[in-house]
């Protein structure tokens, strides 16, 4: 009994010295929390080793989405769990699938429209973590600070190798379209963003403006329709209805800004 109990003991710490060579540490205490397990259900060596390399493989992948989503920039973390649907159900089932991550692997974009408040920067913070989730590498903006950063790097002698380096992200979202206007050489720095992702990788984009009113935004009519045409070529246009969260229980029920028209048009 002594001799199996020095041999187990051997056995953990060379499982020990094993786990730190491969910078792999979970894998000892795995091992360890379900040896006795293991024993007393019959599992194979095989079945053993795969439920141990599982927990490691399980943990690497929540550690590392945790990485992503901290580097991605959110304004805060809301996900799609936390969405209060009651509010949107038309759109319940588009975003459950969106979620999956399949529009990643397509270069798909995603459109969300709909007056300030009812929930677009929400989704598309949600569908950006569950990209995350899911392995992708993830950037989260507004577009007026998008269009800062390509301004910079215009500035700077060196925009093709900013957009050569936000092409090797699955998802790049731009939030807030339509809040401020652009100025022409901004719209035109916006446009060669969306053209460099065209049919490459992913684009979330949220606007309280219907796509007829972003030729006001970008200053340009034939701008604007060029880059309508690329970013819904591929894409899901989600239209959100209703009164701000925000005004909910206060006694307001529209905003000035806010016209009764379907946001889609």
């Amino acid at each position: 009994m002594a001799t199996k109990k020095t041999e187990t003991t051997e056995a953990l710490k060379q499982l020990t010295y094993l786990a730190s060579a491969l910078k792999a540490p979970r894998i000892t205490e795995a091992a360890a929390r379900l040896a006795d397990h293991a024993r007393d259900a019959g599992w194979t060596h095989e079945e053993y080793l795969a439920a141990v390399l599982d927990r490691e493989v399980a943990a690497r992948n929540a550690s590392g989405a945790q990485l992503r989503i901290r580097a991605a920039g959110f304004g805060a973390r809301k996900t799609i769990e936390e969405f209060d649907w009651d509010a949107q159900p038309a759109v319940r089932q588009q975003v459950a699938s969106l979620a999956s991550g399949g529009f990643l692997t397509e270069a798909r974009n995603v459109v969300l429209l709909g007056p300030p408040g009812t929930g677009k920067t929400h989704l598309a913070t949600g569908l950006g973590i569950a990209a995350a989730n899911h392995g992708h590498r993830v950037l989260f903006a507004t577009a007026t600070e998008w269009v800062t950063r390509l301004t910079d790097a215009h500035q700077a002698g060196r925009l093709p190798q900013e957009l050569a380096r936000l092409r090797r992200y699955s998802l790049i979202i731009v939030d807030e379209v339509g809040y401020l206007p652009f100025e022409q050489d901004a719209a035109n720095l916006f446009f060669q963003l969306v053209s460099s992702r065209y049919e490459h990788a992913s684009l979330i984009l949220t606007s309280n403006l219907p796509f007829s009113g972003w030729g006001g935004v970008f200053g340009d009519q034939a701008v604007a329709a060029a880059m309508i045409d690329r970013v819904v070529h591929h894409a899901d246009v989600l239209t959100l209805k209703g009164a701000s969260y925000r005004l909910r229980n206060r006694g307001i029920d529209t905003l000035p800004s806010i016209r009764t028209q379907d946001t889609a048009n």
